[in-house]
């Protein structure tokens, strides 16, 4: 299983086989274990959740407070990511479930439910040409430097193939990870971007403005997913359950 290098060893081609079946032993004998705890007590389990950045400030830490007003000693253990990673955490088990945007489509062993549909909006510099306009359409920005995501993030992806749609290649000097970074990009007057319009919720960064995109298609769905070969412990069932309630009372109070 093993070779030996001095003081170090590392694993043969067989070790590594071996160190895979054993990392799934290993989840199986964990999961039956915090099975039968929860089944005893289902009031006192964990939740295992990804999430993306764009939803750390406001959608994720919502849902929780909401869920622990009624389940008060149910634990989360909270990983973020981007969202083909999050997925692929979803299928391997190392996460139990995730919330993405856009919901997967058909996608072998993941299932999934749509919680709520967001708008993507244009976040602009105070002082921009447009910043005075009630609402814009994406090609008026394409003269203009945008902040976005790295190569890889689901939302970079949404907003490049809109500009190519559109018949304009959007100039991306700035790439960053961080949607308050983004935010901080874009206050400091480095560039445009077009963000989910829930976060900005709470606040705008300083001198920049929020305008809405008359591009119709310009909205991505959100939604949760889990394994379809595993079932969901009993917390994390319930706070699947309780995510797609909770989100429909909020989408039919905005209507």
């Amino acid at each position: 299983l093993f070779i030996r290098e001095g003081r170090n060893v590392r694993l043969t081609p067989i070790g590594k086989i071996f160190y895979e079946h054993m990392k799934k032993a290993s989840m199986v004998i964990e999961n039956a274990r915090r099975e039968v705890m929860e089944y005893r007590d289902p009031e006192k389990g964990t939740v295992h959740i990804g999430f993306p950045s764009s939803m750390a400030a406001y959608t994720i830490p919502m849902a929780i407070s909401a869920f622990r007003r009624v389940y008060p000693n149910v634990k989360f253990n909270l990983t973020q990511g981007f969202y083909y990673q999050l997925i692929e955490r979803v299928i391997k088990g190392d996460i139990s479930m995730a919330l993405l945007a856009p919901l997967p489509g058909n996608r072998e062993k993941i299932r999934g439910d749509i919680l709520f549909s967001e708008n993507i909006v244009a976040l602009l510099p105070m002082d921009h040409p447009l910043a005075d306009r009630s609402e814009i359409e994406i090609n008026d920005l394409k003269q203009d430097a945008f902040v976005l995501f790295p190569e890889g993030f689901i939302l970079r992806s949404i907003i490049t193939d809109a500009c190519l749609k559109l018949g304009f290649e959007p100039n991306i000097p700035f790439e960053v990870e961080d949607i308050d970074s983004i935010k901080g990009l874009v206050s400091a007057g480095l560039g445009v971007t077009l963000i989910p319009e829930i976060t900005l919720v709470d606040h705008l960064p300083r001198n920049t403005v929020k305008i809405p995109l008359r591009d119709s298609y310009m909205r991505r769905t959100v939604g949760v997913i889990s394994s379809s070969e595993r079932q969901l412990l009993p917390a994390e069932q319930r706070f699947y359950e309780f995510l797609k309630q909770f989100f429909n009372r909020i989408e039919r109070y905005k209507d």
